[in-house]
């Protein structure tokens, strides 16, 4: 059987709040937006931006993360998967869209912020996967040393 690989690895920003719904279970799911950007120079020599967005979905303890922490804006690095949803519209044509079920949301530095990461709640959380599995987080750039949040003079990273 040949090798099948569903692994996806972004960074970007959020283009919306997260919604969040409670399934009849009271399994959360949470629903954003993310703006991955690109520079590069055209033929030119002018710099262009090239902006691709995509639907992330997330679910469990994940979802609830997202939607206690991120807000529209925020800088992301998120693992996951692909997943095709496919659907009738109302005149019966078949649609399909692509998004990204997220398995892991971290919190990520947009660049040149130089400032510490104080003062608003997500900036010291550890990972949802970090915190869902019950890990240890001091393997996570934003804790300080021991596993501690980070002092206001300490640099995230």
């Amino acid at each position: 059987m040949a090798l099948q690989l569903n692994t996806v690895a972004i960074a970007g920003n959020l283009t919306r709040d997260p919604v969040v719904r409670f399934l009849a279970n009271e399994q959360a799911v949470a629903n954003f937006g993310l703006a991955i950007n690109r520079r590069f120079k055209g033929a030119d020599g002018t710099p262009k931006d090239d902006v691709t967005f995509l639907d992330i979905e997330a679910w469990g303890k994940t979802a609830e993360f997202v939607g206690k922490f991120l807000t529209k804006g925020t800088p992301v690095f998120i693992s996951g998967r692909l997943k095709l949803d496919t659907w009738d519209d109302k005149d019966g044509k078949k649609q399909q869209k692509i998004k990204v079920v997220a398995d892991d949301v971290k919190f990520t530095e947009s660049k040149g912020d130089n400032e510490p990461r104080t003062g608003t709640p997500g900036n010291q959380r550890p990972s949802a996967q970090a915190r869902d599995e019950g890990k240890s987080t001091s393997a996570d750039p934003l804790a300080g040393k021991n596993g501690a949040p980070p002092a206001n003079d300490e640099p995230p990273f």
